[in-house]
């Protein structure tokens, strides 16, 4: 077994109960997206279509995120982090709000940023959604390592 194979081995099994952790964390983050996503477009296309989409976007990304962060925090609290339901939930959900207001800036920052040249390659529809994917990425990132030192420390 070569020492790359043997540190990954290692690895995996060392961390296997944060390994799963965080693959219950994506799921739920799959599920966060699809109503992010679908939330972005409705605002988008249907509860904001009579704004410019410069002034539309990021009022529809303000609502499509808070959206999933109600579904994120109530799936992580239920499954991802099931021993989290010992601790009161109001305290919980005040941490996971500040870290995802946090990823609310960097996610729409991202949007904003990329939407001008996706929308440039891809039309203006393709275009939004591709540069929210980046930004949900990037955003993935932070609100799992910032929840799991912070809003989940307590947790083993």
């Amino acid at each position: 077994m070569t020492e790359l194979a043997h540190s990954l081995k290692s690895f995996i099994h060392t961390n296997r109960c944060e390994l799963l952790r965080f693959g219950k964390f994506c799921v739920v983050g799959a599920i966060g997206t699809v109503v992010d996503f679908g939330m972005l477009n409705l605002g988008v296309k249907v509860l904001f279509a009579g704004l410019p989409l410069n002034k539309a976007l990021p009022i529809a990304n303000t609502l499509s995120f808070s959206t999933a962060v109600v579904s994120n925090f109530t799936w992580n609290r239920f499954w991802t982090y099931p021993e989290s339901r010992q601790q009161r939930w109001w305290p919980q959900l005040a941490q996971f709000v500040l870290v995802n207001i946090a990823g609310w800036g960097l996610n729409t920052g991202i949007l904003l940023a990329l939407n001008p040249l996706a929308s440039a390659i891809c039309g203006e529809t393709w275009g939004y959604n591709l540069a929210k994917v980046a930004a949900t990425a990037v955003v993935l990132f932070w609100n799992f390592g910032i929840n799991r030192i912070w809003t989940y420390r307590e947790i083993r």
